[in-house]
Formats: C-alpha cells, sequence, structure tokens
C-alpha cells in the first residue's frame, strides 16, 4: 500500500472540506468534553461516597431524662447500663473504636457548630449524651444499628449515611443527565462525520470509480476517508482533554487549596491518565464505525 499517496488523499480530503472538518473537530470536542465531564462527576461521587461514608460514625444516643417515654421505657440511662453497653460495643468485632461524648461535650460541640441564637435557647440537659462508634467495615452499618437500636438505655440509632443519601442522589441525577447529552453530542457528531465522509465520497466518486477499475483494493479507497474521519475525530478529542483538564486545573484545585478543605477531589492526574485515555478511544471508535458505515454506499461500482 502507498503510503504516501493515502496521506495525500487524506489531506486533500481535509483541504477541500475544511468547513465541514472543523465543524466535526468541534462538534467532537464539544460531545466528548461531555462524556469526560460526565465521566469525571462519576467519579468523583465515587471518591466521596468512600470518603464521607467511612467519616461517617455511628450515632447511639443514650436515653436521658428528657427523653420520649416511649423510647425509654425505664426512663434516664442507668451507669451499669452505660458500662455494659460500652463493654458490648467495644467487644463487637465490627466497631473499630468507641467515643463517649457527655452531655457536655454534646452542648459544646453544639455551641460551635450553631450560632448563639439558637444555642441561646438550649440547656445542656436538653441534650443527649452518646457513644460515637467507628467501624471496620463501614458498609456493615446497618448490622450495628439493628444489634444495638433496641438496647437497654438506647434512646436511638439514627442512620447518618441517610443524611447523604440526597446528595449523592442529586449528584447521581447529575452525572446521567451528563452522560446523556454526551451520548446525544455523539450522536450529532458521528452523523456529522457521516455526513462529511458521505460528501466527500460523492464528490470524488469519480476518481474512486477509476481507481476500482483499475484493480485498487477496497482498502486503499477506502483509508483516505476513513483517516480523515479519524484525525477530525482525534483533534475534537484532543481539545475537550484540554478543556476538562483547564476546568480541573483552575477550578476543582482552587477548592482543594482552601484553607481546611479535606475532601479528596479529582485532579490533573485523572484527567489525563483515565479520562482523556478512554474520550480519545471513544472518538477514535466512534470516527472508524462512522466512517465504514457511510463508505459501504457511495463506494460501490
Amino acid at each position: 500500500m502507498r503510503v504516501g499517496f493515502v496521506l495525500g488523499e487524506m489531506f486533500a480530503g481535509l483541504r477541500r472540506n475544511i468547513t465541514m472538518t472543523l465543524s466535526v473537530v468541534l462538534v467532537t470536542m464539544v460531545s466528548l468534553f461531555f462524556f469526560g465531564a460526565g465521566l469525571l462527576v462519576q467519579q468523583q461521587v465515587s471518591i466521596l461516597k468512600g470518603d464521607w461514608y467511612d467519616r461517617v460514625q455511628v450515632s447511639i444516643f443514650l436515653c436521658g431524662e428528657d427523653s420520649p417515654a416511649e423510647a425509654c421505657p425505664e426512663g434516664a440511662i442507668t451507669a451499669s447500663q452505660r458500662d455494659a453497653l460500652r463493654a458490648q460495643l467495644q467487644a463487637d468485632p465490627l466497631v473499630d473504636e468507641v467515643f463517649y461524648e457527655s452531655q457536655a461535650d454534646a452542648f459544646r460541640n453544639f455551641q460551635q457548630m450553631y450560632d448563639t441564637s439558637i444555642t441561646a435557647n438550649v440547656t445542656t440537659e436538653q441534650l443527649p449524651e452518646s457513644f460515637r462508634v467507628r467501624l471496620t467495615d463501614p458498609s456493615r452499618y446497618q448490622e450495628v444499628t439493628a444489634e444495638f437500636v433496641d438496647a437497654a438505655g438506647v434512646e436511638d440509632v439514627p442512620d447518618q449515611r441517610a443524611i447523604l443519601e440526597p446528595l449523592f442522589t442529586v449528584l447521581g441525577t447529575a452525572t446521567q443527565i451528563a452522560l446523556g447529552l454526551a451520548a446525544l453530542m455523539l450522536l450529532c457528531s458521528v452523523m456529522l462525520v457521516s455526513t462529511t465522509i458521505r460528501l466527500t465520497a460523492f464528490s470524488r466518486r469519480r476518481e474512486t470509480t477509476i481507481m476500482r477499475l483499475v484493480g485498487a483494493s477496497r482498502a486503499l479507497i477506502q483509508l483516505p476517508f476513513v483517516l480523515e474521519g479519524v484525525i477530525a475525530s482525534l483533534l475534537g478529542g484532543l481539545l475537550a482533554s484540554a478543556a476538562l483538564w483547564a476546568m480541573v486545573h483552575f477550578g476543582v484545585a482552587r477548592l482543594r487549596a482552601r484553607p481546611g478543605f479535606t475532601t479528596r477531589l479529582i485532579d490533573t492526574h485523572d484527567v489525563l491518565w483515565q479520562t482523556a485515555p478512554l474520550i480519545l478511544a471513544v472518538g477514535l471508535v466512534f470516527a472508524i464505525g462512522a466512517s465504514l458505515f457511510s463508505l459501504r454506499r457511495w463506494l460501490k461500482v
């Protein structure tokens, strides 16, 4: 196969259809940008789930003087019940560490979390004492909840992960929307690539007919057209990767640089070594598939 001939035909096709080529590059860039953004959002949600879920501790609130009667029929927890509950927690294989928070500690933490306009109406006796439990396997928190929710002296064992679920539901929905837009844009990109290759093949149908009649193989005839679509798609993929890198480097990095911000966020390494290769591969596969499909009809002689 004559490499020089193939490359010459490819560049000639790109020059003849420069406007359409630019359109393919831009549409591919936008579609792959949405696709890559959806992947990054999905990856960030997974990171946040693992990070935040691991930080969440099971809180076991103990019965106090102000506890509802139905939750604590025996009244406030006794010292022996508290000690027995602590021993039971420490002996549980699912429990890694146990922290006791007295009513005074709870009130102090409450004052630090909320404004004085709220804390002024709350007294120490109104806040329950509790055990804060760190688990060896956070995914099995429901087992610990079920084990201690009916223990003597326990008022409530709330599922703190339920607080995070609405946030992750919103993030998951945003991911699905981004991926849906990406799929729509990829479809537009495929259609544009197909149209461009079809128009190019139609404008050069006389040349391709002559080449086929003199014995040129189908692969030799098809390759310049396929390479045109591949080059345009790869350029769009590279531009999309650069845009994602800039978004992460100049946007997400600023959040990570804020004082006291400890949550792990995606970084440029994730873009360069995970997302970018994938979107380039997707763009390449779509370009080749669209080109070959378009040429099946127009190169028949």
